[in-house]
């Protein structure tokens, strides 16, 4: 593996039962079953964009316990924050990154850590950037869903492809393309995927 392209889901965004597919093997919440069994999929591959009825999961979201997460551009910035913490923290490459309303995406390098394990690590130091900017409380409701989605990355090509539909993904809801301090260019050819570090510059 050369590098994972994680999304992580806000509370809300993508349940168990989403007829598109999850990581969850039962649905927790009762009054969700009526619409449907948790549908695990065993893919790495994103499907996101795999048909599925809108107004049956649209349902299935106002029986959450609480309101779907949506992030504000302040909450945005302040994901960010902690994303960067997080990625100072596990010295982690990030290669491309985009924070929307109710969801991320982030493309990080190989690292010997699990990524399940990273994508908590993420999660975590953005919801204490949130708390620590006023932004969010402690004892409210879940900033995040549970897992995430992990597609890897085994060739430059995968990683390429990734980098650019992570880029392209906030112009796919109206907004502009995002521009991360923290991210940085993808070199290819001679980096190591058992290096923390890629020969990369940063992006202007």
């Amino acid at each position: 593996m050369r590098a994972a392209h994680l999304i992580l889901s806000c509370y809300g965004f993508w349940l168990p039962n989403d007829p598109r597919g999850s990581w969850s093997e039962f649905v927790r919440k009762w009054e969700l079953v009526k619409f449907g069994k948790a549908t695990k999929v065993e893919t790495h591959a994103s499907v996101a964009g795999v048909k599925h009825g809108a107004s049956a999961r649209a349902a299935a979201k106002e029986l959450l316990a609480y309101p779907p997460v949506q992030l504000t551009g302040r909450q945005a910035l302040a994901v960010g924050h902690g994303f960067d913490r997080a990625r100072q923290e596990g010295n982690y490459v990030v290669l491309a990154c985009a924070i929307l309303p109710g969801h991320s995406h982030l493309v990080i390098g190989a690292t010997e850590r699990a990524m399940s394990r990273v994508a908590g690590h993420f999660k975590g130091r953005a919801t204490q950037a949130m708390v620590a900017e006023g932004l969010w409380t402690v004892d409210g409701p879940p900033l995040w869903g549970r897992g995430c989605w992990k597609v890897y990355l085994d060739s430059e090509d995968d990683v390429r492809r990734a980098i650019e539909y992570v880029e392209g993904n906030p112009e796919k809801e109206g907004k502009r393309r995002q521009a991360w301090s923290f991210v940085v260019a993808f070199e290819g050819g001679g980096w190591d995927a058992r290096c923390h570090d890629v020969r990369g510059k940063p992006r202007r």
